[in-house]
């Protein structure tokens, strides 16, 4: 049985946008030059109004993803509210540093939607975290990824056009990189709402820009 620990490959982009955060990946996973799967699933909520994006180790984003999730739980409860998205990433940098002689492979964005208002960071395998303002990129297809994001970026932009432009870069790089293909899974993340779109909506999104 293939140890979903090797499977690898992802391009996945965030964008801050005035009314929220949009988070978007492919779902290819491959093994080597063996594509392993075409539906992998690579945004994961780890709270109400939280998500994160993974890139690089299956096996070692989903242990990640496991223990965020039990810590934003244990966090409301006991303080009755949600942590910040720069508390969750604060934890998640916390975490990696402390596995830096045996690091886990990962690379992530972590985004969502707080009483700061949209909130948006990349955090790479060290624990070095950036707080990003208007658009990232991660895996290996962000080189192509970042050339669309940066220029059709705008400022106070809305989440749908935000869709579109996530959308778009994906789209793009899926083209130019083996490691990344098939599907795309968008997320929007507003002040009272966290919305996964469907398929079919993204495919009419994919449609548009041929």
């Amino acid at each position: 049985m293939t140890d979903d620990k090797y499977l690898k490959g992802t391009t996945t982009v965030g964008i801050v946008c005035s009314d929220g955060v949009v988070m978007a990946t492919e779902q290819r996973a491959t093994m080597g030059h063996l594509i392993a799967s075409k539906t992998a699933k690579k945004i994961y909520q780890i709270d109400d109004f939280a998500a994160m994006t993974t890139a690089g180790s299956v096996g070692d984003a989903q242990q990640i993803v496991r223990i965020i999730s039990v810590e934003s739980k244990l966090y409301k409860m006991r303080r009755k509210e949600s942590m910040t998205i720069k508390g969750l990433t604060t934890m998640l940098s916390n975490l990696l540093s402390g596995q830096r002689y045996y690091p886990l492979m990962v690379q992530l964005l972590v985004g969502g939607y707080d009483k700061h208002g949209p909130e948006l960071y990349s955090i790479d395998a060290l624990g070095g975290n950036i707080d990003e303002k208007r658009v990232v990129a991660t895996g290996s297809g962000s080189p192509i990824a970042y050339g669309v994001l940066e220029d059709r970026y705008k400022e106070n932009m809305t989440t749908q056009e935000g869709v579109e432009l996530a959308v778009r870069a994906l789209h793009n790089a899926m083209k130019r990189d083996s490691a990344s293909g098939d599907g795309i899974d968008v997320v929007i993340i507003t002040k009272n709402q966290f919305t996964r779109l469907e398929l079919e909506d993204v495919k009419k999104v994919r449609e548009l820009l041929n």
